[in-house]
């Protein structure tokens, strides 16, 4: 059974996703309590480095005396060892708190995002690159954790050491303001002006970076086509393409961050502001000791010019994660999930009133469809590729809306009902087998966690699964690999069909699903099948002879439309297509 809902649970919280600010903010507001530590610790840390500065005035200003006190240097060894101590608990408060909250955010931007692609439906992935998503889900988020740990923590904590010269410089002589304060308003203009233009340069750096990971699944995933096809050269000179496009982006980054001017304006700061601070003692305004302690204070000045090329960076790569990764979480889904609608067991009565059927962008799959199923009843779908037959049956469970007219169960429309409800009473085996890389039980229960081994064996035995199962070496706890590559083609369909009979839908639908199974097991899954039917309405999509012929109702399909109804006798009797069809077959 293919589980291809849009999702029901919406997440834990509700969050803000008209920018990416505001996004990042409806996390960061739910954990107050560790932000509010980290912001303590960033005002504690910055608030206590000025203390040094403050005692080596006053040291200084006590040896140069004519009679030292001694007394006052150990005092004020005290006070900057003690100060400095309590600082560390401050600083350590402010990462610590920082690194959590970054953690915390990673992880509920990951649960969102993950249950936002859940909720998506199949018009949405089948237009969606696997890599792009995955490097999203992966790295793009990894971006969100660092704008908070080290990027905000870093900027948040470098402020405040903006305004230490300020406060140190206001109580030894309010001129002493002017260089600090030409500085500040000269380093927030440059930041404004920095991220600016950063901006475009992190937002391609990202979207660079899923273009080469999306390649590169596609390679790996479709590594034995490139392999028969001998075009590994090609692909090879692809990928160096989208590797280069990503280098020079990064590269394009760096040379902003190197080119960033708070550095120069640090050194021509502290150089005027030292020569204003000389200035002012040769005139005997300010002593020598109040020059040294002004001057420590403006070096502080040092710790955000230098942590801002790549804090500021950092944070630039965030959003830009972030803009990307809200960009599919506010992609519109295609499906209601209708979440007041009809949820009654269903009786499997299936109808189609002149149903009309494209997918986004193309001409229509299928036109002017009617017809009508009573429960129990097995429908068998025949007609040539791309006549419309797997277009049909994904209209069943919702997979996709009609164009125009209704599709109807048990005579409600499929929009009045509720979607899981409808969803979790059909089962479909596609033809393209999907198994998780787990063990044979865990693939088999997947529709009915908490399934008994006892119900799993029963399902298999059903499928004609058990035999072969019991023969691998450890037998149900066997695990698979990745879309159940160590197993034939006639194994992966049984298991899928034992996935299937284990969550007893109301309707199951088979895909053309028992093309890969040999002759020797097909009598014995045809028996499965016709026992898995009773009872349930069931579509089969298939060219097998034996399948057509047990079939209450065969529907030929020929260019997206129905060319011919009817049971097996009377299409042999009335219809040359289908008689030319089923010679065919």
């Amino acid at each position: 059974m293919m589980s291809i809902s849009e999702f029901a649970i919406p997440f834990r919280y509700k969050t803000d996703r008209t920018s990416p600010v505001r996004w990042l903010f409806s996390h960061t507001i739910h954990h107050w309590f560790i932000f509010l530590v980290a912001v303590i610790g960033t005002i504690g840390n910055a608030a206590l480095a000025a203390i040094p500065a403050v005692q080596f005035g006053v040291v200084f200003n006590t040896l140069t005396s004519a009679a030292p006190d001694n007394a006052v240097i150990r005092q004020a060894v005290i006070i900057i060892l003690v100060s400095q101590l309590v600082r560390g608990l401050f600083q350590f408060s402010r990462n610590f708190g920082f690194e959590v909250m970054a953690q915390r955010m990673e992880r509920d931007v990951r649960e969102e995002f993950y249950i936002s692609l859940l909720g998506k439906s199949m018009t949405f992935h089948s237009l969606q690159s696997v890599g792009d998503l995955m490097a999203r889900a992966t790295n793009d988020i990894r971006e969100v954790n660092f704008l908070f740990s080290p990027g905000i923590n870093q900027v948040l904590g470098s402020l405040n050491f903006l305004f230490i010269p300020l406060v140190i410089g206001a109580q030894i002589n309010p001129v002493l303001l002017l260089a600090p304060s030409i500085f500040i308003v000269a380093y927030f203009i440059y930041i404004a002006y920095y991220l600016h233009i950063l901006e475009p340069i992190t937002s391609r750096v990202r979207a660079t970076f899923g273009i080469m990971n999306s390649r590169l699944a596609e390679a790996i995933d479709g590594a034995e086509t490139v392999k028969a096809a001998a075009q590994e050269e090609n692909e090879i000179q692809l990928f160096r393409k989208n590797i280069k496009a990503y280098r020079d982006a990064s590269v394009e980054q760096g040379e902003v961050e190197a080119r960033f001017i708070p550095l120069l304006m640090l050194a021509l700061t502290l150089g005027l502001g030292l020569l204003h601070a000389l200035m002012l003692f040769q005139a005997g305004i300010i002593e020598l000791s109040s020059v040294i302690s002004y001057f420590s204070a403006l070096s502080l000045l040092g710790f955000p010019t230098n942590t801002s090329i790549h804090s500021y960076s950092q944070i630039s790569l965030g959003l830009a994660g972030a803009r990307r990764l809200l960009s599919i979480m506010n992609t519109e889904n295609n499906l209601d999930q209708n979440e007041n609608g009809f949820a009654g067991t269903m009786r499997g009565e299936v109808a189609f009133n002149n149903v009309s059927f494209a997918y986004a962008g193309q001409k229509a799959a299928l036109k002017n469809i009617s017809f009508h199923v009573h429960p129990g009843q097995t429908v068998a779908i025949v007609g040539q590729t791309g006549s419309g037959k797997t277009s049909l049956v994904r209209l069943i469970n919702r997979t996709y809306d009609p164009t125009e007219g209704q599709v109807l169960i048990d005579g409600r429309d499929l929009r009045d009902w509720k979607l899981d409800a409808l969803r979790s009473q059909i089962s479909i085996i596609e033809q393209d087998i999907f198994l998780f890389s787990k063990s044979i039980y865990e693939n088999i229960a997947f529709g009915k966690p908490g399934a008994t081994r006892e119900e799993v064996e029963n399902a298999a035995k059903s499928a004609q699964a058990h035999e072969f199962i019991m023969e691998l070496e450890n037998g149900y706890d066997t695990v698979i690999g990745e879309r159940g590559a160590t197993l034939s083609g006639g194994q992966r369909q049984r298991i899928a069909l034992a996935r299937a009979f284990l969550t007893d839908p109301k309707i199951l639908i088979l895909d053309d699903s028992t093309s890969a199974i040999d002759s020797k097991t097909e009598d014995e899954i045809q028996k499965a099948i016709k026992i898995a039917s009773e009872g349930r309405t069931t579509f089969i999509i298939t060219h097998r002879l034996s399948q057509i012929r047990w079939a209450d109702l065969i529907i030929v399909m020929r260019k997206g439309t129905i060319s011919e109804i009817g049971t097996h006798e009377e299409l042999m009797r009335i219809s040359r297509a289908y008689r030319n069809l089923f010679i065919e077959v």
